[in-house]
């Protein structure tokens, strides 16, 4: 395993953290880097990997600050991927809601949007930022 060293890493909070573990490796593509669990099986901190990249979830309802802080809006999170096309198809087969069909933007990417099962937005393309 290699481990990955991100300068910036988006933050989420789920209302049912396995789900969207699921969710979020097998229709996304993401790789399971490490879990914990409180007693009750509540997730206290994961930190998920697609290639460089790395996404930190837990479960809403913990209390603190980080969890007030956030609310109950959704997040919108970009992922660079090398081939939108088969990437969105993965996402229909795991039965994800696509917003927005692979579209050539005019900035040179192609990309599309997805929703989450709790309503985060995840957009996927070929826009790589600070390349």
């Amino acid at each position: 395993m290699v481990i990955v060293m991100a300068r910036v890493c988006p933050t989420l909070l789920y209302r049912d953290a396995q789900t969207a573990i699921t969710q979020l490796t097998e229709a996304f593509g993401f790789a399971k880097g490490a879990v914990y669990e409180g007693e009750d099986g509540m997730v206290l901190h994961a930190e998920l990997t697609y290639g460089d990249g790395v996404v930190m979830l837990g479960s809403k309802g913990r209390g603190g600050v980080f969890d007030a802080a956030m609310g109950d809006g959704p997040a919108g999170v970009y992922v660079t991927v090398e081939d939108p096309d088969a990437h969105v198809e993965r996402a229909r087969q795991a039965g994800v809601e696509i917003l927005r069909e692979p579209t050539d933007q005019d900035y040179g990417s192609r990309d599309y949007m997805a929703r989450d099962a709790e309503g985060n937005v995840w957009t996927f393309g070929t826009y790589a930022p600070g390349r």
